[in-house]
């Protein structure tokens, strides 16, 4: 209900209250007006009349208007109100003896009756009423049948009648009233709820611009950074390349094509994209050509194989799958030495697992424990090692280190390489409810494996 509905509603209640406080001095005024304008005695019956009239204003006011403190509606106890009545009627029936008119005095007993007092005395009160304006113009009926049945019927009509309309009226009044409460209430309630509202907005406002900052630095590390890193050997090769002019061509070219690709990663990550391999091929597909791409022109043998039934998976698990891989790759690269990995992709009842071995140089476990639901045996090296001295930094970057500082010791103990690492891999996987689990030792090489609830394209929307 609007504001200016319920000012509209208050300003009828409160003219209503004070046309019913008004209701027994203007029912009184009106026949005492009629009846002096039209007195046939000369004169004679206007000192009794006034003074009864008096008497009447006076009893309403003593016993009715100043009790209820002009809340005309309010009941202010059985006994008062039932002797207001009882001492209104009475003087009603001296006045309707002058003149009949004053009936109209009388029927205030009708209209207050069922506000005033519970429903058995206020219909006992119409009972009444309606015997004082049936008796007193004509008297009792005769004791025949004749006289006394319609005389009775009339009575008990009446009193059915206007108890039983009274009633309703009351009854939806008293409803209405229980609304307007009610509505109060929420209004209060809606108030007090409005800054707590506003703060939870201004959280969900902030936790978005939050989750957005971590994805922006997870993709900038999974694209622009790993497309430079790239682009930056070729070019080193190229520097170092003296006198084969159509190798050192060879590098600068594959130098373009990754700063192209990169800028097509960083459009589509400021877009919120899948990755683009993913758009028209399955990830068994896109992971093969990512893994024959990686290894063309490196002295190391690439295995890649997928185990069990394939099948679509949501498009933010395969997302994962397929950045996590590129991490891992990319790690192998600049700090394990391997010369041979093995990449498993198997599809299982409810789970889709990656696996990617090397045989590099591996890395000493670390001995602060893993968050996130992650188990390690090592840190930095390998598939796995990014995380060393520059971490820190970079987990700032990706939103916050709170959560991470553990795993970031533990990984910086473990050697010296810089950037997202194992905590870019790991919070892939917890976004969607993934797990990592790594194995190394010195000498041993690396072991990572990757777990993804198999979840359907289409499933939760």
């Amino acid at each position: 209900m609007s504001t200016a509905a319920v000012e509209e509603n208050r300003r009828w209640e409160t003219h209503s209250d004070i046309l019913f406080d008004a209701l027994p001095y203007l029912l009184l005024l009106l026949p005492t007006a009629w009846s002096l304008t039209h007195d046939h005695s000369g004169g004679g019956q206007q000192p009794v009349l006034l003074a009864l009239v008096a008497a009447a204003a006076c009893w309403s006011a003593l016993t009715y208007t100043l009790p209820t403190r002009r809340l005309s509606r309010r009941r202010y106890g059985t006994a008062p109100a039932a002797a207001y009545l009882a001492g209104l009627l009475a003087l009603a029936a001296a006045l309707m003896a002058h003149d009949r008119v004053f009936m109209l005095f009388a029927a205030t007993g009708f209209l207050q009756a069922l506000v005033l007092l519970p429903t058995c005395w206020a219909f006992a009160c119409v009972a009444a009423t309606s015997f004082v304006v049936n008796t007193v113009p004509a008297g009792l009926p005769e004791p025949t049948p004749t006289a006394l049945i319609p005389y009775a019927g009339t009575i008990a009509f009446q009193t059915v009648l206007v108890g039983w309309i009274n009633l309703l009226s009351s009854r939806l009044g008293q409803q209405h009233r229980d609304r307007r409460h009610t509505v109060a209430e929420l209004r209060t309630a809606l108030t007090e709820n409005a800054g707590l509202y506003a703060q939870l907005i201004t959280q969900a406002r902030e936790a978005g611009i939050h989750d957005e900052r971590r994805r922006m630095a997870g993709e900038i590390h999974d694209t622009l950074a790993q497309g430079l890193a790239g682009i930056i050997r070729q070019l080193e090769a190229a520097e170092h390349t003296e006198t084969d002019d159509e190798d050192r061509r060879h590098h600068i070219r594959t130098a373009k094509t990754l700063a192209r690709e990169s800028l097509r990663e960083a459009r589509r990550s400021a877009q919120a994209l899948r990755p683009e391999q993913l758009e028209s091929t399955t990830l068994p597909e896109a992971l093969g050509t990512l893994a024959r791409t990686w290894a063309h022109g490196k002295e190391l043998q690439l295995s890649f194989e997928t185990t069990g039934t394939t099948a679509p998976l949501h498009p933010e698990l395969e997302a994962t799958l397929y950045r996590v891989t590129q991490e891992a790759l990319t790690n192998t690269a600049k700090h394990a030495r391997a010369t041979q990995i093995t990449l498993t992709l198997s599809y299982m009842d409810d789970l889709v697992v990656l696996d990617i071995l090397d045989n590099g140089t591996g890395f000493p476990p670390p001995h602060a424990a893993v968050p996130d639901g992650t188990t390690a045996a090592g840190g930095t090296n390998g598939a796995n090692g990014t995380a060393g001295a520059g971490s820190s930094d970079a987990a700032d970057a990706a939103g916050g280190t709170s959560d991470t500082s553990g795993a970031v010791q533990a990984e910086g103990a473990a050697g010296a390489g810089h950037g997202l690492g194992l905590i870019a891999m790991r919070r892939r996987l917890s976004r969607v409810a993934g797990t990592l689990t790594i194995e190394s030792a010195p000498g041993e090489g690396t072991a990572l494996s990757a777990a993804v609830p198999a979840i359907p394209p289409g499933a939760g929307t």
